[in-house]
């Protein structure tokens, strides 16, 4: 009986010789799907069409683990239920929740898109890509799995892990592949009429493939090796934004004496977050802001 790496050899092997065919479509189809039967994920979000849930995990999982995902998804739901609720709410209580998911930017990024969509569609998140990616805080991969996951479009996407699945079988051997030679194979293969499932599945192939096989990802042309949180400028960045969680305010000297690194450095992280709209100086003093 063919492995899965098996059917990845002669799959490969045949997009060689004679080009995607539908013989090979189906086989990369079925491999994929039986995968997927075997040993799909079970996750909170895939158990729902919700737009506002499908958004929620979507930036949630930006540039983060699934595991750390799961430990906030439905306890950030059960604290805001709803883009109105999320809307009225002070970025104090939404980062307080956000704590552990880092990269704080998005949770401003879901406070912003909550306020748009009630203010200007009525509360109900558009379906369509262009205006999605009106919204802050959401790109090419998070507009079409919303669209995908949300309301069963047929629409083309790509991100880490699907990436990571058609580089596998289809250049496997090939260095600095461009996203633009994946997508016409995206096109190509897509089961139009079980979108979600279909990308659920080779979301989780490619997951697999990240924990059993050299990541075919650094051979993508768009690989970029993400640098140490450790001492990092995202490092300072989180240590202000949790010193003003437990503190209300404080002086700008009080502020680099609990921060303990260098003072100009802190100063330009502390002046960044300040224009993003995270923090508020008035009068030689700072505190997050009220919105």
């Amino acid at each position: 009986m063919a492995t899965f790496e098996d059917t990845a050899t002669i799959i490969a092997s045949g997009f060689r010789k004679t080009g995607l065919t539908d013989e090979l479509i189906a086989g990369f189809q079925g491999v994929v799907y039986q995968y997927y039967q075997e040993h799909g994920r079970v996750l909170p979000w895939r158990r729902t069409s919700d737009p506002y849930h499908i958004l929620v995990s979507e930036i949630m999982l930006q540039q983060t683990q699934v595991e750390r995902v799961l430990t906030k998804y439905e306890l950030f739901l059960a604290r805001f239920p709803n883009f109105e609720d999320l809307s009225r709410t002070s970025l104090r209580e939404i980062l307080k929740v956000w704590q552990g998911l880092g990269y704080n930017r998005r949770a401003k990024a879901l406070q912003a898109i909550a306020r748009q969509v009630v203010a200007e569609f009525d509360g109900r998140l558009p379906a369509d890509r262009h205006l999605l990616q009106t919204l802050p805080g959401i790109g090419p991969a998070t507009a079409g799995a919303v669209l995908a996951f949300a309301f069963e479009q047929p629409v083309i996407f790509l991100e880490t892990n699907i990436r990571r699945v058609f580089l596998h079988f289809f250049y496997p051997a090939e260095d600095k592949t461009p996203d633009k030679m994946l997508l016409p194979l995206i096109i190509l293969t897509l089961d139009s009429q079980r979108v979600r499932h279909w990308y659920y599945a080779l979301m989780d192939y490619g997951a697999m493939l990240k924990k059993t096989v050299p990541n075919p990802n650094r051979r993508s042309a768009h690989y970029a090796r993400q640098s140490p949180f450790r001492g990092s400028d995202r490092e300072i960045r989180s240590q202000i934004l949790q010193i003003f969680l437990a503190r209300p305010e404080l002086t700008e000297s009080a502020l680099l004496a609990q921060l303990q690194a260098d003072q100009r450095r802190s100063l330009r992280i502390i002046q960044q977050l300040v224009k993003e709209g995270f923090l508020l100086r008035q009068e030689g003093r700072y505190r997050l802001t009220s919105r």
